[in-house]
């Protein structure tokens, strides 16, 4: 199963260029939601995602509601926030996900954490760290994923 990577308004190129590579590396689908902070066409998302833009199996939607009607795979959605106790390893990733990272200054939207009180994860953190890059975090769930998956397959 599928991995999709649905990035919020993010808002640094360099962020979604990398977020793009690492779709591209791990076959997974990359969803942007505008209004973005950026141009698709700058060289800082073209120099981070390398050569793999052009091959990258990317969607951009006008809003939410447009990525929720087109994006109806039998797939569970899990919301990665810093608002949240539970961590991301225990989220059920074994048969694919859509993934929801919120804009690297805000996180997601509050009403969209209250619709999906239950399926809220988090990245444990210490040291009183606020948050970590998004790149980052997204690596960090999409390889929990593939390798649930992948123990999964057995």
């Amino acid at each position: 199963m599928t991995f999709h990577i649905i990035l919020h308004q993010p808002r640094i190129p360099q962020n979604t260029g990398n977020i793009g590579r690492l779709c591209y590396a791990s076959d997974s689908v990359l969803h942007l939601i505008h209004p973005l902070g950026f141009n698709l066409s700058q060289k800082e998302l073209k120099r981070a995602g390398m050569d793999y833009w052009n091959d990258l199996k990317v969607f951009e939607w006008e809003n939410l509601e447009t990525f929720y009607q087109h994006n109806t795979l039998n797939l569970p959605h899990f919301y990665l926030t810093t608002k949240s106790k539970t961590p991301y390893y225990q989220a059920p990733l074994t048969q694919g996900a859509y993934l929801h990272f919120g804009r690297e200054d805000a996180g997601l939207n509050e009403s969209l954490l209250q619709q999906n009180k239950d399926l809220l994860y988090t990245i444990p953190m210490w040291n009183n760290a606020r948050s970590l890059n998004l790149a980052t975090s997204v690596g960090i769930v999409l390889y929990e994923g593939i390798r649930q998956r992948d123990t999964f397959k057995g």
